[in-house]
């Protein structure tokens, strides 16, 4: 379903990583991992359609990801490390703003429910603990359908109880034929899924 080969990324002229090649197949995860600076968002990026790699090439579903970007676009979920949510909004407003699929407030609500934030909805998102805020973030996974995640550090700030969650709603989704590409530095139970890995060296 998705495909690279021979990706190369450049920082100030110097590479960043080359010669990545992998691909995903419905019900697989891959994990990214390497140290800081070593490229791990970047390549995340560039697999979203975010970021043009200086070379290699893309393919999802046997087509090159620039000849139908669109079509990407409509089965890709990605949530960077950053929430990327507007903090003099809450809960609610913000997931109206992130999702594509017209959620209703109800719809929303429940979601956050699902999460752990009922009693937060009508807060402002600066009023949230970083954790609160990671976990409207992620419940996007409730509301929108997609084919792949890609996911920037999804567990970050996440206590014990989030993690378990977060691990059983991948679980989920690989099982149901969906796919998924992440970086984590932490351990969860979710990465003996782990189907193939990516090390990039600093």
């Amino acid at each position: 379903m998705l495909r690279a080969t021979d990706l190369a990324v450049e920082r100030g002229g110097k590479p960043l990583f080359e010669a990545i090649d992998l691909s995903l197949q419905p019900g697989e995860l891959l994990h990214v991992s390497g140290p800081n600076g070593s490229g791990k968002t970047t390549l995340l990026r560039v697999l979203g359609g975010l970021t043009e790699p200086v070379a290699g090439e893309i393919h999802w579903q046997n087509k090159l990801l620039s000849e139908e970007p669109d079509h990407f676009r409509e089965s890709l979920l990605y949530i960077g490390h950053r929430n990327g949510m507007h903090a003099d909004l809450n809960a609610i407003e913000n997931l109206q703003l992130a999702t594509s699929a017209n959620k209703s407030p109800k719809d929303i609500q429940i979601a956050l429910q699902t999460v752990g934030l009922g009693e937060h909805v009508s807060k402002p998102l600066r009023h949230l603990s970083q954790g609160q805020q990671r976990r409207v973030a992620l419940s996007r996974l409730l509301l929108e359908q997609r084919l792949l995640w890609i996911l920037d550090e999804p567990l970050a700030s996440l206590d014990v109880q989030a993690i378990d969650w977060f691990s059983s709603c991948l679980e989920r989704h690989l099982q149901n034929g969906g796919m998924a590409i992440l970086t984590t530095h932490q351990e969860a139970s979710f990465i003996s899924q782990v189907t193939c890995r990516v090390v990039l060296n600093a």
